[in-house]
């Protein structure tokens, strides 16, 4: 896709990868409009890129349901959806919050669903576009104590590939960023709990999680919409992960080869 003079829109845009996105993606001449719930965060973004703020509160419905048109209707059609925003979760399913449950599965899974819903049809009709969902390696592979949030980045991931396949004959793409560890304030949390320090004490012995900077997944973000490109994976030393875990949709592409279907129909 041509970023040149192209809308954007990310959610989660007030700090982090999101906000390392917004900057990415301006540097490659986008227009970005930013989502988050921290207005002083967003300023400060939109400050450094230009953007277009638009606080808001994805846990609420109402303001999920409405954000593509309110955005659509001050900043123009979006031409790239970046689903970032989530929250993680640092708890044994048995002592978990139920309440922290349904937030991290709304924020994490919900969300992304229905704003890439509502701007599929544009997308379609203007004959361009480009989905992006920021998911982990979480999504691939299980880790105690990350139980609730694992279940949603393979959600999101399972549905990413799903959606490009009902894609595969429009000029719509999507890309899957299947991270793991990046330095943001998130990362940073699950180190401080002390229950977590024997599990990221394994990895860490077999070299498994290096942390990566949020700018170098911003950068390889932007590169594979730039091209089309369906999946960033970081780090690159788990791309036998990444694979494994591929390897069911890939399957399920195959099987469906010459298979036609209308995503409008």
């Amino acid at each position: 896709m041509e970023l040149q003079g192209a809308h954007v829109l990310i959610t989660g845009a007030s700090r982090g990868i999101g906000a390392a996105m917004a900057r990415e993606f301006a540097i490659a001449g986008a227009r970005v409009s930013l989502a988050a719930r921290s207005v002083e965060g967003l300023t400060k973004v939109a400050a450094a890129t230009g953007g277009t703020t638009f606080p808001v509160d994805l846990l609420d419905e109402d303001a999920t349901d409405t954000l593509v048109a309110r955005v659509e209707a001050e900043a123009g059609p979006v031409d790239v959806l970046v689903n970032n925003a989530g929250l993680e979760s640092r708890q044994w399913l048995a002592r978990e919050d139920p309440r922290s449950i349904r937030e991290v599965t709304r924020l994490n899974l919900e969300v992304p669903l229905v704003l890439s819903q509502a701007v599929l049809p544009g997308m379609l009709a203007r004959g361009k576009g480009s989905l992006v969902y920021v998911s982990s390696l979480a999504g691939t592979s299980s880790f105690p104590g990350m139980t609730v949030y694992t279940a949603t980045k393979g959600g999101i991931t399972n549905f990413a590939g799903s959606v490009r396949m009902e894609l595969k004959d429009t000029p719509v793409n999507v890309t899957l960023v299947a991270a793991g560890p990046v330095d943001t304030e998130m990362w940073d949390r699950l180190e401080e709990e002390d229950r977590f320090a024997p599990i990221l004490d394994r990895f860490n012995a077999l070299h498994l999680i290096p942390k990566k900077s949020p700018e170098l997944l911003a950068r390889r973000t932007v590169a594979a919409v730039r091209t089309d490109r369906r999946h960033v994976r970081v780090p690159r030393r788990l791309s036998a992960t990444y694979w494994l875990g591929e390897a069911p949709r890939r399957l399920s592409e195959l099987l469906l080869t010459g298979v036609k279907y209308d995503p409008n129909a």
